[in-house]
Parts: structure tokens; sequence; C-alpha cells
């Protein structure tokens, strides 16, 4: 009774965070914190409605969802999957802002504890110096607490042997069953799970000897599977199934299934099928009920990868090779089709490239995704800091089995991997090497799409492609060219044969660590010279040129502000024109913005087309040359000068011009002005007060025509 009397008054107590404090810098997923009074502040950023993504104020968001109001008080937090897009809106005295995309997003909620949950009493921080890789193994007792709150059964070293839950050779010692109540205050990221997701059940470990016996028994109902099997036992559970087996060498038939390939250098020991699944299969939509799947559900939620629960002590770590310092995931094909001997040179051949990459802190990081029916983190950026305890995490992984679902695969890693608690270090382009063997058994391009646009430059190896009487199994023909980040050929590698697959170890390092040719780490946040163009005349007056300056401030905080990155310059005009900055004048997002709250009120006329011409002689000429050019016009009256010739100067010139209007502005000036379609590059407003409603659609309108581009 004493025990839990002290348990329930540690729980009670709530850690205190600040107005300013973002979702996606708390690594917790889920947890109750306490939001100070004055929160309801503009200089809190919060995106989106209901939903918010993860770079939002946490107290901001819990007043415009009205959970609290701007006297503070507690809330709960749940983190979930990013979204596609996120609305914007005013409620509760709070204006939250749209966004295209983001990664990770966030539910508030009122600050009541869930039943069954145990909550942190101190919250960590992605930029403390704390990690969940310590120095000495965690305790039986945490080690099993974690699994349980993930609704995991007791890991032992046998159970991780037979390959439901966790991998083998991650944990150090079988893990006790405890006789007591596991309840702490000790924050655990790992210990929650969010209300979009189900509590994983508990999986039945089936032993290894009958498992081949049960796979085949459960595929005896999906006639017409078409998926190659390499592997001698897995061709006699395929033959116990009555499967239409197809030989890629000389003969296909059935009687002939044990007949080795033809001999292409190297004698393979093992006998060959082939069999896909039909495109319109029913069973290609439902997959077969398999023993790994319980066990993967923890994972798709992205808040706990195997090393979060079982986290093993690094040897040493390695600086790395400083010129090549990318984020990089291997997609690794753990489907049947590869056999086991291959999946073993697939291991061989990561282990290899980790070498040759030189992994460490300050050069590349590699975190590997075993895909099948379902993905999986094996390990994610910030598990292993040197090549050596690198190879030897990726020399212990199982195969998982399953077919290959290389989309599902994306999907997962755009929404996951990535993350701030997973290592990811912002600045480091980030890269996905996938690995598939023959083609895909379901649909990548909408996956990878969405992945490019998160600026993730994907590549493909592709092992023993289809040959000609295959290609009528292919899901998604030219699935390489509708998934890579570009279609030069740069970002994708085709292996006639898996034992040919260490010949490119060097080739493709040298592709990844280019990171010059890195393009899709470019987005539509972080690509641009923007120059806004400012109407100084007399006719705006001082309270509304005020207006004008937000406006223009509200559109630069979304952008990712570095002199690599987006860059801002400002013109402000009457008769004549005034550079307030350049484009490499500010190189931070807080000097840009005390910059533009810094100009002054000009007061005079209104020549617009010397502006627009000022302004492509003064600021576009000194762009860069990988920069996308937008010019961002406001004025309210028509000009005094002639706009048509200067505005299609600076068309032919490659600048990007949306012109805004309020109040007097002229339609055809500003149909003119805007390059074409005119209609989606210009907007009139009729009061200034109203602005800040073109926030969003002309960011998103930015992030359309980006995202547009040819990828040749």
């Amino acid at each position: 009774k004493e025990a839990t009397k002290k348990i329930k008054k540690a729980k009670l107590y709530i850690p205190q965070i600040d107005c300013d404090a973002k979702a996606g810098k708390i690594i917790n997923p889920e947890f109750i914190a306490k939001c100070p009074p004055g929160c309801q502040d503009v200089k809190y950023r919060v995106y989106g409605t209901d939903i918010y993504a993860s770079f939002s104020s946490v107290c901001g968001a819990a007043i415009h969802s009205g959970i609290i109001d701007n006297t503070g008080g507690k809330i709960l937090v749940q983190k979930v999957a990013g979204h596609a897009g996120y609305r914007g809106s005013f409620s509760n005295g709070v204006r939250s802002l749209s966004l295209p995309r983001w990664r990770e997003s966030f539910l508030v909620s009122e600050g009541k504890p869930r039943k069954g949950v145990t909550y942190p009493s101190t919250l960590e921080y992605s930029s403390s110096k704390s990690t969940a890789v310590k120095p000495e193994p965690k305790k039986p007792e945490q080690d099993l607490k974690a699994l349980k709150s993930a609704g995991t059964s007791n890991t032992s070293e046998k159970a991780l042997e037979q390959g439901d839950t966790g991998r083998k050779g991650d944990q150090t010692s079988p893990v006790p069953t405890p006789t007591i109540q596991l309840a702490t205050t000790t924050p655990t990221p790992t210990s929650t799970t969010t209300d979009p997701f189900t509590t994983t059940p508990k999986p039945t470990t089936t032993p290894a000897t009958t498992r081949t016996t049960t796979a085949a028994a459960a595929a005896k109902s999906r006639p017409g599977l078409q998926h190659r099997v390499r592997d001698t036992g897995q061709v006699q559970a395929a033959q116990g199934r009555g499967l239409n087996t197809a030989f890629r060498g000389t003969s296909t038939s059935a009687s002939n299934r044990n007949i080795l390939r033809p001999n292409t250098g190297i004698q393979r020991e093992e006998p060959v099928a082939a069999f896909r699944r039909p495109a319109g299969s029913p069973a290609h939509l439902a997959m077969e009920t398999d023993l790994w799947k319980p066990g993967l559900s923890l994972f798709d939620t992205g808040f706990a990868s195997k090393e979060d629960l079982n986290p093993k002590p690094l040897e040493a770590t390695s600086q790395g090779n400083p010129s090549c310092k990318v984020d990089l995931s291997f997609l690794m094909d753990g489907s049947w089709s590869i056999g086991k001997r291959r999946f073993q040179l697939q291991k061989q051949f990561l282990g290899n490239v980790a070498q040759a990459l030189g992994i460490g802190s300050a050069g590349p990081l590699m975190g590997i995704v075993q895909y099948g029916d379902d993905p999986s983190t094996e390990f994610n950026l910030k598990t292993y800091a040197n090549p050596k305890d690198l190879r030897n995490a990726i020399e212990k992984i199982p195969q998982k089995g399953g077919l290959s679902n290389v989309g599902k695969a994306l999907s997962f890693v755009n929404k996951n991997f990535f993350s701030d608690a997973n290592g990811n270090r912002g600045g480091a382009p980030n890269v996905v090497v996938v690995m598939v063997d023959g083609w895909p058994t379901d649909r990548v391009e909408e996956a990878s799409r969405l992945a490019r646009e998160s600026g993730i430059n994907i590549f493909f190896v592709t092992i023993e492609a289809a040959a000609e009487n295959e290609k009528q199994n292919v899901i998604e023909p030219n699935f390489v060219d509708k998934a890579v980040c570009r279609t030069n050929g740069f970002y994708s590698i085709s292996v006639p044969s898996w034992f040919g697959l260490h010949k490119i170890v060097q080739p493709l390092v040298k592709r990844v660590c280019d990171t010059d040719r890195l393009v899709c780490s470019k987005t539509c946040l972080n690509s641009a010279d923007i120059g806004f163009v400012i109407d100084g005349s007399s006719s705006v007056g001082t309270g509304n040129f005020r207006t004008v300056l937000q406006f223009v401030a509200n559109i630069s905080k979304e952008f990712e502000i570095s002199d690599t990155d987006t860059r801002i310059g400002a013109v402000q005009y009457t008769y004549e024109q005034r550079l307030e900055f350049s484009f490499d004048k500010y190189s931070t997002k807080q000097d840009v913005l005390s910059a533009i709250k810094r100009i002054s009120y000009w007061s005079g006329g209104t020549s617009t087309g010397a502006a627009i011409s000022y302004t492509s002689e003064q600021l576009f000429t000194k762009s860069k040359p990988n920069k996308r050019k937008i010019m961002i016009l406001i004025t309210d009256g028509r000009s005094y000068d002639d706009v048509r010739v200067p505005a299609m100067a600076a068309h032919q010139n490659g600048v990007i011009a949306y012109s805004i209007g309020v109040a007097w502005a002229a339609q055809d000036e500003l149909e003119a002005i805007a390059t074409d379609p005119d209609k989606e590059h210009s907007f009139f407003v009729d009061e200034f007060d109203n602005l800040y409603q073109f926030v969003n659609p002309l960011i998103q309108n930015i992030c359309t025509e980006f995202n547009s581009q040819p990828r040749n």
C-alpha cells in the first residue's frame, strides 16, 4: 500500500512547458503538460485545425482547439502520423496557418490521463544531450515495461529467434517475468500508444520446426499466387500448395520445378521457382495471415523501433566521412522471393556499403527498414555511429518473409523514419535506397511522389529485373521511373544477378554522397529567392503599411531561410525605388523578420513599372542559379507608368511573378504583372486587413508549381 501511494503521488506531477514549445521537439509520443498563461500570441505559430503539424506551438494549438484559454492549463498531447495537408483557421482568438504537408502531427485534448497509461513526470527534448541509446544496457524491468506498454509479449532470446516481435541478437540476456507492478515516473518515450493506433495484440509464437508447414497450410486457400521462391524448402512448400510455378530458365513445366536455372557464370545451389500474384487477384489486396504480422504493428506508428525497446551500447563513435553528410535509409527486401541465400548476400552488400560510406556522427548516418508484407524499422539513424557496430547489427537481421510491398514501405519511411527522434539532422539530405528483387507487388508511384515532395531523394537498386516472359506479371510497368527522384539514370541501378551485387558498392556510394546532385532535397520551402516589391505610396498610409509588412512577414515565416535555403529580399517604391535589403543580407529567419519590421514608410507616388525593372536588376540578377526566382508585388492603386514591358522582361528572365492588389489596384495591371496563368498568380482584396487571407493560397500555389516540375 505504501509503495502504491508513492507511485500514485509521483504520477500526479505534471511537467510545465513554455509557450513556444513545439511538439516535434518533444520526444515523448504521448504526454500531459501544463501550459503557462499568455500563450495566445501571434508569435507562437500554429499550423492546422484539429490535427496540427508537429512544429506548431503545443500551447498555441491547445488554445486554438479550445482545450484551454489564455490563462493556461493542463493538456494531453498525442502524436500521430504526418498528413498531406493542414488547413488553417481562426478559432478562439488564434489564427492557425495552412501547410501543404508535414511528417508528424499531434492531437490536443483535455489534460486527463487515459486509463492504463503511465505519463512521464519530465519530458525529453530532442535538443537535449540525453538519448535513447545509453552507455549501459537497460535493466530487464525497463525492457519489459517498454514491451508490455506496446502490447507485446514477454520476449526471450528464444522468441526473438522465432522472429515474431524482435530481432535476434538485440538482447544480451533473456528478460525475466517480474512479479511486481511495473509503474514508474521515469520518462519512457516508447511506453505509450496513441488513440489512432490500436494496441498490439500479444503474438502467439510458433516453433520454428512447424512454421513451414503452417505457412504452406495457410497458403492453400490462395490459388494464383505468383511470386518467386528460390529456397529448396520454399519450393517444396510451393509444390504442396499446388501453385502454378513458372521457371525463368528454358523449361517452364511444373514437372521440372527442381531443375536449376540456366548457368549464368556462377552455379546456384538451390532450385529456382517463380510465382507472382496476378495484378487483378483479390489475394493481392487481402494479404495472407502470416506469423510475423502481430509483432509488426508496433512499428506502424513510427514512435518506436526495435532499438528503442532494447538499446545496445555502442562500442565507439566515429566522426565518419565529412564530405558525405547524408541521412540514409535502406529499404531492405525481406520477401520470400529472394530466398535465404540471397538475403544473406543482401546483408553482406549493406555491410560493405556501410564500411565504404564511412559511417559517423560528422558524416553519413544509416538506418535500415525491412519490408515484406509490412515494413518495420530494424534500426534508425542514431542507433549506430560507426561501421563496425552497424555491420554487426546488419548481420543479425532475420528475414521477414511475405511479398515485396515497396509502396507501403516508402509511405512508412516518409511518415516515420526521418524524424528528429530517429536521428534526422535537418541539414543533411534525406536519401532512401530501395533494394528490390525483380519487381514490387504493390504500386509505388503515389507513395514515391509524396516522399519526393517531402524532400527525400529516392534511389532504386533492382536485382534480376523481370524477363520478357515475366513482364506481364509486373503490376506497375516502368515502376522505377515513376519512383526515383529524377529519371535521368543517376538514381537507378539495375543488377543482373544477386551474385554481382558487390560490384555496385562503390558506384552507389559515390552517387549518394554527391550532395550537389541530390536535387530532391530541394522542396518548395527551401529552394527559392523571394523578392517582395512593396508599394509605399501616399494612398497606402502608415497604418496600412504596417499591415502590409505583417503580411510579408507571415509569408516569409513559412519558408526555411538560410544562405543555402530560401533567401528573402525587399524593395519599397513610390516614384522612386529603395532596396530595403538584398538576398545575401540576412541568413536566418529571425534576422529577416526583424529587417521587415524595421522598414520605414516612404510615401509618394506609384511607379510600379519602374519598380519591377529596378527589382529585376538589383535583386534577381544576383539570384543563385539553382534557385527559383519569385517576385511578390503588393500595390493599392494604378501605376503612373507602364507595367507590361517591365513585367514581360522579368518573365523572360525566369522570374515567377505574383501580384496582389488592394482597394484601388487595377485588375488589368495585376494580370499583366502576374506570370501565366495570371488567374493563379494574381489576387485582389478590397481591404488591407483582409490580406492575411492570401498567405495560405499563395504558399500552396508556390508549392504546387514547384512539385509539378518535370523530373527528367
